[in-house]
């Protein structure tokens, strides 16, 4: 069925014959209007559906609506004249920028390819659960209480959550939920599809698509003649692989109530907001949260101004005017920022001069492996980790000299990049860093493999992660015992580079609450020396648990977004505006 295929005078009649009237065995939750109507709805965690024809007019639904209860999101579906439910409380209600898909379970065929890597199953704990609402957090959906997905009393014919599985880690890196109409009072056959997430950290391939399938050959077994979905309108990835299975867009809508949850949807950005990256971003929605007056000085660079109560700053990202220009030189320059961080104590790698041809045999032979990096540059940008070969130790020279004239030479630190947000000398956050990592598949060539891992890490961080294909992944390919033209075997890993940096494609994995005192000292000591209010810290270490570590570098405008659902950018606005401070950080 294609958009249109339903008259406007026909729409309503269809969907009360779609969505027929009966009295229903179990779930699902209903309340019968004077007439005898049945006002159907299914709570499913994070809010209610509310079945549009099943309400004998559209005051009675938008009633319904406004009756949502604090921290939920209720949305009301197959509405085919949602301009007369919002005129029915016009200051409470907006129509959702979102298209309704549905396929057809009736010619559905599924795939005859399997997950790769992973599996998928129901959800079946409180680990699953607590895996599936870190999930959400991360995609800024609403999160479920655990014991509502476990509870035997909630509806558990009318709903199925899914989760897909790691098989290697056992970690949770897909999630989505299914409502069998045919469960709730009142409502006649159908299945719909709702909160699908895919951990953006995933390395693996097809986990939306294969969850997607899965669900839709569930309902296809029941019988259900078709399953129906809600995305928004400028979601063109999740659109373009809707389409590729099969969905085509009907004819209804939904309605939601104007709250905190969907503000961004009714309320929408000034025109110039959009070229704010990431890390501007969520900074200003912080600071418009709180009434607080945004100016965008520069977008484009991340650059805007924030006044309130008589006090302004300017800041680019997390960089504010309370960094002075001696911290923010300091961490500019990576060799300067060794000397103040090790005469306060911390401990730093060895270093040696790297014109020096023949002090730099002696290092590499004393330390067997190094890291080449140039002495200012950030991002990642000529950085060679894990050499051990004096050829490959000179060429990375003459790579970082690119980026700047002075290249450092240092002691290679095995273990693990560990990235920590100290904002006002305390700690808001902490996250592994992980270099970009393939999986292969037996099928593909190492630099198909990258091009996919590279366009999924961009679809996940708004374009901000990539993997380049340069000299350094190439090494790092080769070491690996490939080409980029080789095909790695189904199911083996490795790294296409030694550095974890979020803009050459490396994923992040928040630590914030295992990792051990002592590094979040050291940390803080960092700051404490450079004297700057803001700064992300790394270090190396074998495991964030353990005291034992080795400082990397410090940057002075740490990327905030990459570490949600920490509240980084609530704390960033509460050093600027401390009048403005709340007694509770929303964590979301």
């Amino acid at each position: 069925m294609a958009y249109g295929d339903i008259t406007p005078r026909s729409r309503k009649s269809f969907m009360r014959a779609v969505l027929a009237h009966r009295v229903q065995r179990q779930g699902g939750q209903t309340s019968r209007t004077d007439e005898g109507n049945t006002e159907a709805s299914i709570q499913c965690g994070w809010g209610r559906l509310l079945f549009a024809p099943t309400f004998e007019t559209p005051a009675a639904l938008a009633a319904a609506i406004r009756e949502e209860t604090r921290d939920q999101r209720d949305i009301a579906i197959y509405i085919s004249d949602p301009h007369v439910v919002v005129a029915a409380a016009p200051q409470e209600l907006f129509l959702d920028p979102s298209h309704t898909f549905r396929l057809d379970l009736a010619v559905y065929r599924q795939s005859r390819q399997g997950p790769r890597g992973f599996v998928i199953r129901r959800l079946s704990s409180t680990e699953d659960a607590e895996a599936v609402n870190r999930i959400y957090m991360y995609r800024h959906m609403v999160p479920v209480a655990p014991e509502f997905f476990l509870s035997p009393d909630r509806n558990s014919r009318a709903l199925i959550h899914l989760v897909a599985e790691d098989v290697d880690t056992g970690k949770v890196i897909g999630t989505v939920t299914g409502v069998d109409h045919s469960h709730i009072d009142g409502v006649e056959a159908g299945a719909s599809l709702w909160c699908l997430a895919v951990d953006p950290q995933a390395t693996r391939p097809g986990v939306g698509e294969m969850l997607v399938r899965h669900l839709a050959g569930h309902f296809q077994a029941k019988g259900a003649p078709w399953l129906d979905l809600s995305v928004l309108h400028d979601n063109a990835q999740a659109i373009a692989l809707y389409e590729k299975l099969g969905f085509v867009r009907i004819p209804f809508f939904s309605v939601k109530r104007k709250n905190p949850i969907n503000e961004r949807l009714f309320v929408g950005p000034p025109p110039e907001e959009e070229r704010l990256n990431p890390y501007a971003r969520i900074i200003v929605d912080e600071a418009r949260r709180r009434g607080i007056m945004v100016e965008l000085t520069l977008p484009e660079a991340g650059y805007f101004r924030l006044t309130h109560g008589g006090r302004s700053i300017h800041c680019r990202e997390s960089l504010s005017e309370l960094t002075s220009a001696v911290a923010m030189s300091i961490c500019d320059d990576k060799s300067v920022t060794r000397e103040v961080v090790s005469a306060a104590g911390v401990r730093v790698p060895a270093q040696t001069d790297a014109e020096d041809m023949g002090e730099l045999e002696n290092f590499l032979a004393r330390y067997e492996k190094v890291v080449v990096k140039p002495a200012r540059g950030e991002q990642g940008l000529g950085v060679s980790a894990g050499l051990d070969d004096f050829d490959q130790v000179v060429a990375a020279i003459a790579r970082a000299k690119q980026i700047c004239d002075r290249v450092l030479v240092e002691e290679h630190i095995e273990g693990e990049d560990l990235r920590l947000v100290i904002i006002d000398y305390q700690l808001a956050a902490a996250a592994m860093r992980r270099p970009a990592r393939i999986v292969g598949d037996g099928v593909s060539s190492v630099g198909q493999l990258i091009e996919r891992q590279s366009r999924r890490r961009a679809a996940a961080t708004g374009g901000e992660s990539r993997i380049p294909v340069d000299a350094e992944t190439e090494r790092c390919v080769a070491s690996a015992g490939f080409d980029m033209d080789g095909i790695p075997d189904a199911g083996h890993e490795f790294a296409v580079r030694k550095t974890a940096n979020l803009h050459t494609g490396g994923t992040i994995h928040d630590v914030t609450d295992v990792v051990h005192p002592a590094l979040k000292a050291a940390a803080i000591e960092v700051a404490r020396a450079i004297s700057i209010p803001v700064t992300g810290v790394d270090f190396m270490v074998k495991d964030p648990t353990e005291p034992d570590y080795a400082f990397i570098e410090a940057n002075e405008r740490p990327g905030l977004a990459n570490h949600e659902p920490q509240p980084t950018a609530q704390r960033f606005v509460d050093l600027l505006f401390p009048d403005t401070r709340r007694a509770l950080h929303r964590v979301m």
